[in-house]
């Protein structure tokens, strides 16, 4: 069997990863979800809704971008996939709009949501407001702060927004307030989860609602090139976006697939959110998979520029495709997710979240280890705009605005 239309299993688990790990409140409601996505997944209507929803609201399809300055100051080809160009600034609304019509299947009129960077939150609110649902958003406090922007425009489309001041005040405790919420609030809440990651069904589910990436995709790089593309690469937090752009091309053994992590300060100082890179097998948020622990299983604390990627697991189906050798993971520091910040807005005039901007200075890494030849054609998931970071960047960049 290829891995294309590979499922998880019945209870699942890709490989080793995946499952269910969550109180016995919980099962009732995961059952719910995953019986209601099987049928709305055979149900033609329900994906004609919406894809209309992904035309008409959400800006799909987005448009596979060949970036001449950046491909011949690198010396590569370089097409960007511009997520950044949806409804909202990021691929999340992709998943969030799914998600959302599940809820009105399942007769849920509340979502609630966790988020980093805020992109998620915004999604959420985004797909609440167009679907008439009441949202409320789990937010760490860490992130409130530097993600202003996003909150405010959160609150604007009648989110209410709540600051997490427990641990780390990051996105793992915003996760954790958020299912705290779920367990008390089951019969009139859909817990609206932004990445491929927690317990079955979200992975797989996440996976299906992003996979729309990758389609178009697959589509338009045979259309403007007469082929595959030699790599794609996207950075990975979860993976939502990763998985979404790969998952059309795990077949396709000729192309090769990067899974870029965030390095923060460097992977030997243990500032870092890189779980493929340097995790090991734990339990996080629900299912087993690559996290970053210590000798006594309790789960780090992890450091990105980058809020999106500042998570310490990352989506089972990744882990596996790790370990199975078809993806392969690498990282980026915080200096080198600037600097590629830095470049595509001088080569483009492209303004990229810093999450995105581990990925596109990745391929530069690429060309100087001489793991891409000149004139190779590469892929790069742009997986959101940089708005919500142009302060961070800024002040790392010792500019005052």
């Amino acid at each position: 069997m290829g891995y294309v239309d590979r499922y998880p299993d019945e209870d699942g688990y890709f490989g080793e990863y995946g499952g269910r790990f969550v109180p016995e409140t919980l099962m009732p409601a995961l059952e719910e979800l995953e019986d209601a996505f099987k049928e709305a997944r055979e149900d033609p209507g329900f994906w004609e809704e919406l894809e209309e929803l992904w035309r008409k609201y959400a800006g799909r399809p987005t448009p596979l971008y060949h970036a001449r300055n950046l491909s011949r100051r690198l010396g590569v080809k370089v097409y960007l996939k511009r997520e950044d160009l949806v409804h909202g600034g990021a691929h999340k609304l992709n998943n969030t709009l799914g998600q959302a019509l599940l809820a009105d299947r399942m007769g849920k009129d509340r979502l609630i949501a966790e988020t980093g960077a805020g992109q998620h939150g915004l999604a959420t609110a985004m797909a609440g407001a167009a679907l008439g649902k009441k949202v409320e958003i789990y937010m760490g406090a860490v992130d409130v702060e530097r993600q202003k922007h996003n909150v405010f425009r959160m609150e604007l489309m009648g989110a209410k927004v709540h600051p997490v001041k427990a641990g780390t005040q990051t996105l793992k405790d915003a996760i954790n307030e958020a299912l705290r919420d779920w367990i008390t609030n089951l019969e009139t809440t859909h817990y609206l989860l932004g990445s491929v990651v927690g317990p079955h069904p979200y992975p797989w589910m996440v996976r299906e609602f992003q996979r729309v990436i990758g389609r178009e995709t697959k589509e338009q790089i045979q259309r403007a090139e007469g082929g595959l593309p030699d790599a794609i690469v996207a950075c990975t937090g979860g993976g939502s976006n990763s998985i979404g752009i790969f998952y059309e091309f795990l077949d396709d053994e000729e192309v090769a697939l990067y899974a870029v992590e965030a390095a923060g300060k460097g992977l030997d100082t243990g500032e870092h959110a890189a779980s493929l890179c340097a995790g090991e097998t734990g339990v996080l948020h629900g299912c087993r998979t690559k996290v970053l622990q210590d000798e006594h299983g309790q789960i780090r604390t992890t450091h990105s520029i980058a809020p999106g990627l500042d998570y310490p697991g990352v989506g089972p189906e990744l882990a596996f495709l790790v370990d199975e050798g078809r993806v392969i993971a690498d990282a980026v520091t915080d200096e080198e997710a600037l600097k590629g910040f830095v470049m595509l807005n001088e080569t483009e005039g492209i303004l990229p979240a810093l999450e995105s901007a581990h990925a596109v200075y990745y391929v530069k890494k690429l060309v100087d280890r001489g793991e891409l030849d000149r004139g190779d054609v590469v892929v790069v998931n742009l997986s959101g705009r940089g708005d919500k970071d142009v302060r961070i960047a800024a002040r790392e960049l010792g500019v005052s605005i």
